[in-house]
């Protein structure tokens, strides 16, 4: 019988993988395994790999003699050693295509409840009080600000949708854009460095990658425009807690909005969690039961594509098998 290791989730169940693989006589085999020495004789003799937040190093990986695809429960795969799966002809893959729309609420949600000062003026009226619980220059109209985009794929285009009816100016930047797909799509097209010192607002949108880990740290903090305000819905080694921390304790950032973090969970005595200035959730952008149902279908499904040696979509190591 076929069998499919799944490394770990945050599901209740896995009712979903089940209703697909089970059909087709494929067993699952299942743990909450994060390191190497719980993996390895969990993926070993597997056929199919699928994993969400398990560090899927090369020892993981070089242990797997069956696997015939690994899977990320998600967009990123920066928890797989996607190098060492090449070599092996393992393809791995992802999910691109599900909870765009979930991001990108959030990230508006984000964005608006920083430039209208929403956890301030609750907080100000839950103890009692009445008017503003701010100054009045720290409330902001969106029209009028300057907004940021690093990264300009799936979820960041549907930002921009969202945030044209706002009418504020966006800039974005990302290597693989056009001047004029920019231009299409409503924004400017721009340099980071140019980026970072004219936004009002930087909202990070692109993969974790060797380019793109660390890129806001002490150096391009202090290159953001004095006053603004950074958001981050994309992965949580992009920036640099503890430059991010200064930043804001300085007052040269007016805020931060994080929906993830390096490392997740962040520590309990973190000084960004004592911030009022700093609004934060749990990685979790992407939750809709929709968003879920297709992560854990679309993973379930690509493993049995690849068990009955089907062409397989969403390959992200270059790995393509007949």
């Amino acid at each position: 019988m076929p069998k499919v290791a799944i490394t770990d989730f945050t599901f209740p169940t896995l009712e979903f993988e089940h209703s697909i693989l089970d059909p087709a006589g494929v067993e699952i085999v299942s743990g909450q395994c994060k390191t190497p020495e719980s993996l390895i004789p969990l993926v070993a003799d597997a056929d199919a790999v699928i994993t969400q937040f398990a560090d899927v190093n090369a020892d993981v990986v070089r242990a797997m003699q069956t696997a015939q695809v690994i899977v990320r429960y998600g967009i990123g795969f920066d928890n797989v050693a996607c190098d060492v799966a090449r070599e092996l002809n393992i393809p791995v893959c992802n999910v691109p295509d599900y909870c765009i729309d979930e991001v990108a609420d959030h990230t508006l949600a984000f964005i608006l409840s920083m430039t209208r000062q929403l956890r301030a003026n609750s907080g100000h009226m839950h103890q009692g009080n009445w008017g503003l619980g701010v100054p009045l220059d720290q409330m902001r109209a969106l029209r009028d600000q300057t907004v940021g985009m690093i990264g300009l794929g799936r979820i960041g285009r549907t930002v921009v949708e969202r945030l044209r009816a706002f009418k504020p100016r966006i800039v974005v930047c990302d290597p693989l854009v056009s001047v004029e797909e920019a231009v299409s799509l409503g924004c400017e097209l721009s340099s980071l460095e140019a980026l970072l010192a004219e936004s009002d607002i930087v909202t990070l949108h692109c993969p974790s990658n060797d380019a793109t880990r660390g890129m806001i740290n002490a150096g391009s903090l202090e290159k953001m425009k004095a006053g603004s305000i950074l958001i981050n819905v994309g992965r949580g080694d992009l920036v640099a807690l503890d430059a991010l921390t200064s930043a804001l304790k300085s007052g040269h950032l007016a805020g931060a909005a994080l929906d993830v973090f390096d490392p997740e969970p962040p520590p309990t005595d973190s000084p960004l969690l004592a911030m009022s200035n700093v609004m934060v959730s749990s990685h979790i952008a992407s939750a809709s039961p929709k968003a879920a149902r297709k992560l854990r279908e679309t993973a379930a499904g690509l493993a049995l594509a690849a068990i009955n040696h089907e062409p397989l979509p969403n390959v992200v190591n270059g790995v393509e098998k007949e």
